[in-house]
């Protein structure tokens, strides 16, 4: 199992965040920014085993949300802004940053916002803002996020194969299993995300600016944030790498943990 230090906190001038750090001290940290509605308790547990064998994984709260104090932004870049003084905060110098679905939004406008601090940047499962052309949400996505609660359906970010079903229930049943989770996302904050979400004008009219290596990777069938987003993404950066995972969607890297894990291995030490 992973090594973990216990839940942490950083007084910061968003308010005090609270975040964890797994794994093997030394080298460039990987730092992860959560999903919409995600804590950092919403990581499966054998994912962040996976990745953190031979290095240091860095995950928090962004203010107000779970254990963490403060407020919501209400814009993508202030959600930047957030991780980046987390960061400065540790004394880093530079992380590698994986973001999915909204963090890795937040990753892209990050590495635009403040380019010294994040060396390579793995953006999964998101968007680089509207794609009028292509495959665009499904209908149901917008319902889903607006719910009050969520039930396990709701979060099931798989095609609807047996195979698929099955790996997103068990990774469901690995997060429900976590000791001491802490607090979902409020409603407040949930409006916080869906206002930031609203008024990012998104990258691609800056895409050739994102100049450092970057992994894009989904499931090929992701619906939440249609796959073609993830192709246009890698067309338009510089220095891109595009991975899609068969009878995978939106959770693709709880489905294919080794695979995945073994995929950031390669780029982070490439």
């Amino acid at each position: 199992m992973a090594v973990n230090s216990g839940i942490k906190s950083l007084c910061t001038s968003f308010g005090r965040l609270a975040w964890r750090e797994d794994g093997t001290p030394g080298g460039v940290p990987l730092l992860l920014l959560q999903r919409f509605r995600g804590t950092m308790d919403d990581w499966d547990p054998a994912f962040i085993d996976e990745i953190c064998k031979d290095r240091r994984i860095i995950r928090f709260d962004s203010a107000g949300i779970g254990r963490s104090e403060g407020a919501v932004p209400d814009t993508i870049a202030g959600h930047a802004a957030v991780a980046a003084e987390f960061i400065r905060g540790l004394n880093l110098a530079q992380v590698d940053i994986l973001g999915w679905s909204l963090g890795g939004v937040v990753a892209q406008q990050f590495a635009l916002d403040f380019p010294r601090l994040v060396r390579r940047l793995i953006v999964a499962g998101s968007s680089p803002g509207a794609v009028m052309e292509g495959p665009q949400q499904h209908p149901r996505v917008p319902q889903i996020m607006t719910k009050p609660e969520n039930d396990e359906d709701d979060f099931l970010f798989y095609p609807e194969t047996e195979s698929a079903v099955a790996a997103g229930r068990a990774s469901l049943a690995r997060l429900a299993s976590m000791p001491e989770r802490g607090p979902e996302v409020g409603a407040a904050s949930l409006m916080g995300q869906i206002e930031a979400i609203s008024s990012w004008p998104g990258v691609l009219h800056r895409a050739r600016e994102l100049r450092l290596p970057m992994l894009v990777a989904n499931g090929a069938h992701d619906v939440m944030l249609p796959t073609y987003r993830s192709y246009v993404l890698a067309q338009q950066a510089t220095d891109a790498k595009l991975v899609l995972y068969p009878d995978a969607g939106h959770a693709f890297l709880f489905q294919y943990i080794d695979d995945f894990a073994a995929e950031i291995d390669r780029f982070l030490e490439g």
